[in-house]
């Protein structure tokens, strides 16, 4: 961008705040210069705060920490063209942007620093997303009507201050469901703290979470205020409480019922109006039976009941999440990935994912190390997932008949065993499993006739034959 001296300072601040487009440039030492109206309104922050503070506070997007394309413009003296990125705003919202830099030039030729523009794509992805079947709720994404039922319910769950119980395998994702529903709360202004129960044992759990009073303990020389007064008005999350000790069970229970806890050593109660969450990956209800859980604790903690479902459950996600988490590596490791090979695909949606999402996450990490550019194959799989593909292998060698399924071969699969499950389970009635499907019902049908599926002449509701219906 060249400042031409003629053109009057009045004219360029109009069309700067006219444009639709995040506009802001920084001098040589990364402090922002100007900012527009149009940033104001996707960044969520005032111009006046904004100028003079260094970018990254700011514009806080991913490709901040390791792939600035306004450092390598300014590096490598080139301008970088709508470079798809995000950015957190003023609200702690994600914002999907796309972002083009340019070197500061003014008449004379002498670089002033550089220029930074950016378009919010919110709406456009929100777009992509209903075309794709996506659901979103803060960082989760999903295709699963499981999922989907969870995010329909969460902005009402939000509302409420009442104790919610997330249930879960590990590795699912409880963390991120318990901050979804703090930032959809009116609490979202205040602190979102977490602690892993499980890891601290009983007495440095109850100093980390009420704090203590100076003498308490050995070595506590001053006060230090605990995790519920750091979160006051805000929201805590107790992950893992099914592995708490029954002691810690009965002073949690007191702070639940009285709203109020004593730190160690001290003789005078703290009221308080943090909002409690819980998680685990463990049976409460067994746990009760067995007399390792207090049925009491439980049923104060369980108001609000939310069961995420393992991966294995929404494999149908896959997909998704190894697009998300591909796209996530290639800004943190500059790597130029496209994507999977049908093959990867295969032998990654054959696989049940004991670990869930985290353990897809690590497999993509690791693929990233192994796969420097172009597509992640089976090569670049972990050899615990690569076993499948060598016993396929053999099997096609052995048999010269069979070919390697392509993705859209074991999409149609999927769908197909999807479908066929859904109809049985609603004694073929097409209506209720579509429902089930989360689809339309014409959209069944359609499916049906495409994959081509033998099904019995009369619908299990109506009666009515397939045929017919259309």
């Amino acid at each position: 961008m060249t400042v031409d001296n003629n053109f009057s300072d009045s004219a360029q601040k109009v069309i700067l705040e006219s444009i639709s487009d995040g506009v802001f440039t920084v001098d040589h030492n990364w402090r922002i210069m100007s900012f527009n109206r149009a940033a104001e309104e996707i960044t969520g922050i005032s111009r006046q705060e904004a100028i003079g503070r260094y970018c990254w506070e700011v514009f806080r997007a991913n490709m901040c920490e390791s792939n600035c394309a306004l450092k390598r413009t300014m590096q490598e003296g080139k301008s970088f063209i709508s470079s798809s990125t995000y950015i957190i705003n003023g609200r702690e919202e994600r914002v999907p942007i796309t972002v083009s830099t340019a070197q500061l030039v003014n008449a004379e030729g002498e670089i002033l620093g550089g220029v930074e523009t950016f378009r919010d794509h919110s709406l456009v992805e929100e777009l992509r997303r209903e075309l794709s079947g996506q659901y979103q709720m803060g960082d989760m994404v999903s295709r699963s009507q499981a999922m989907n039922k969870i995010f329909t319910i969460l902005p009402q769950l939000a509302e409420s201050d009442s104790t919610v119980l997330i249930q879960g395998e590990t590795g699912t994702g409880k963390e991120l469901l318990a901050r979804a529903i703090h930032s959809l709360s009116k609490r979202k202004e205040n602190s979102f703290i977490a602690i892993n129960c499980g890891a601290l044992p009983d007495n440095l759990l109850e100093s980390e979470l009420f704090g203590y009073k100076a003498g308490a303990f050995t070595g506590a020389e001053k006060d230090k205020p605990g995790l519920f007064a750091a979160a006051e008005s805000g929201t805590i999350l107790l992950d893992e409480i099914g592995d708490t000790s029954a002691a810690f069970q009965v002073r949690l229970l007191r702070v639940l019922e009285e709203r109020e806890f004593q730190p160690l050593g001290g003789v005078e109660t703290v009221p308080t109006s943090v909002r409690v969450i819980a998680a685990t990956n463990r049976d409460l209800e067994d746990m009760i039976d067995t007399g390792d859980f207090r049925r009491d604790l439980y049923y104060r903690i369980n108001i609000l009941r939310l069961r995420l479902p393992p991966l294995r459950e929404r494999l149908e996600d896959v997909p998704l999440l190894i697009e998300r988490f591909i796209e996530r590596m290639k800004l943190r490791s500059g790597l130029e990935i496209r994507g999977v090979t049908p093959e990867a695909m295969t032998l990654l949606l054959n696989h049940d994912y004991p670990g869930n999402i985290r353990e897809l996450e690590n497999i993509i990490e690791h693929c990233f190390v192994l796969c420097r550019s172009g597509e992640i194959s089976p090569d670049h799989l972990p050899p615990y997932l690569r076993k499948p593909a060598e016993h396929v292998k053999k099997q096609s060698c052995q048999q010269p008949g069979l070919r390697k399924a392509s993705l859209s071969e074991t999409v149609n699969s999927t769908e197909e065993e999807a479908i066929l499950a859904a109809l049985e389970r609603n004694s073929m009635n097409r209506t209720k499993a579509a429902a089930e499907l989360g689809m339309h019902k014409s959209t069944l049908y359609r499916k049906i006739r495409k994959l081509n599926l033998a099904l019995p002449e009369q619908d299990g509701r109506t009666g009515h034959s397939l045929v017919s219906s259309q």
